[in-house]
């Protein structure tokens, strides 16, 4: 474990800047079992910033894998009323969220694919109220990441377990610009106006299309919707409050239109979903719809992921990182999407954020279906950057632009 004031920074970070948390207000910790430390230290960093009450959401993905395997698919389908009395508890009193990301690869592996993806759906149509009002900025919300060992020896194999927990530690600060001589609410600011400066520039070309291409296979072109908006790094919520929604972050992104994705994309860097790990893995698109895919390992998963929905087979996302960034210059391989994002140009499966097309944060979900956006339960990121992806923006005019050459913005 690093240093207790080190961690005691750490903490300070996410309540004040990731979900920058108002004096009285409600704050939801999401943790598991694991990551028990680092929850108490922001409970305790979030009543040191005024928060009113601040109410932990443990969880343990052990007790997950056995549920899976115990019950049966109609038990687990089964979501209780009080989980949703909860929910709509911290919609009406303003809740914001810190989610502690700490997975455990390969944990699932072997579990039913149908019982995972029939109780995946349950929650999600159980909480889709849940969802529209977090992903439409309506309350502050931020992920950020602790170790386990199981996930740290992924991460470390040629390590022992304590060396390798420390070296994810280790790892997880340095990207979230955490140190022991350094003041991250500082570099967190400078780190915002450079992302968001990246923002205005992209936002003044309003592309038409995105070009894509590489060595290793992929070749797709993105259509824009109309009035898109680039955004990265912080965001401002409904009721007028600047958070960063992940930490650490690296991209910048927008919304695809549902019906304008073409070609093949070749992910780079394995997925992480359910428990279970994707990888060389491909997606072909026509008309924005994926009509064909395959993975090397976990093809069954990757089918699940996609037939969650009629909207989990479109895009809801695309993201532009340069290669030369920090967390891919580490050359450190999470198996955590909210790094290996923050490495590689990436899209999403699923749905988009309201907030990325003018005026989407006020629209109904017809008047969002309307423009181009997607709609979906489920959001899930997967990378497909390289260090010789080329980028050409197409404006409406014609006119073609060079955004990226050889993995890095030119522009």
């Amino acid at each position: 474990m690093p240093k207790l004031e080190l961690l005691k920074k750490y903490a300070k970070l996410i309540v004040e800047v990731g979900a920058n948390v108002q004096k009285d207000q409600l704050l939801v910790v999401r943790s598991s079992t694991d990551t028990n430390e680092l929850a108490r230290l922001i409970v305790e960093a979030g009543y040191n910033a005024g928060a009113k009450a601040v109410k932990v959401q443990w969880n343990d993905p052990y007790v997950s894998r056995s549920n899976f395997d115990g019950m049966s698919i109609e038990t687990l389908e089964e979501v209780p009323p009080w989980t949703i009395d909860e929910a709509k508890y911290f919609v009406e009193n303003n809740g914001c969220v810190i989610s502690i990301t700490s997975p455990v690869p390969g944990l699932n592996k072997g579990v039913d694919p149908t019982k995972m993806q029939r109780a995946g759906i349950a929650q999600m149509k159980a909480f889709k109220f849940y969802q529209d009002h977090m992903m439409g900025n309506h309350a502050q919300w931020t992920v950020v990441a602790a170790p386990n060992a199981v996930w740290a020896q992924k991460v470390f194999p040629e390590l022992e377990e304590n060396e390798a927990v420390e070296a994810l530690w280790n790892a997880i600060l340095d990207a979230s610009r955490v140190t022991e001589s350094n003041d991250p609410i500082m570099e967190w600011e400078e780190h915002n106006k450079r992302l968001l400066s990246h923002n205005e520039i992209l936002n003044n070309y309003q592309f038409d299309t995105l070009h894509f291409k590489n060595s290793v296979g992929t070749d797709l072109t993105i259509k824009l919707v109309e009035n898109h908006i680039w955004a990265g790094g912080g965001e401002t919520s409904s009721k007028g409050v600047y958070f960063n929604p992940n930490i650490p972050t690296e991209e910048n992104f927008t919304m695809p239109h549902k019906f304008g994705v073409n070609g093949k994309v070749v992910a780079t860097i394995p997925l992480n979903y359910q428990g279970n790990l994707i990888e060389n893995f491909w997606l072909e698109f026509k008309d924005g719809k994926v009509v064909d895919y395959g993975a090397e390992k976990q093809q069954e998963t990757l089918k699940s992921l996609l037939e969650v929905d009629e909207g989990s087979k479109h895009l809801g996302e695309v993201a532009l990182i340069s290669y030369n960034s920090p967390i891919n210059n580490t050359g450190i391989l999470f198996y955590n999407t909210l790094f290996d994002e923050n490495a590689s140009c990436h899209l999403a499966l699923g749905r988009a954020y309201p907030m990325n097309v003018e005026g989407g944060t006020s629209m109904t979900p017809e008047q969002l279906e309307a423009v181009g956006s997607n709609q979906s339960m489920g959001h899930s990121d997967f990378m497909f950057g390289s260090n010789d992806m080329q980028i050409e923006g197409t404006q409406k005019d014609g006119t073609k632009v060079l955004i990226f050459k050889d993995g890095d913005f030119v522009i």
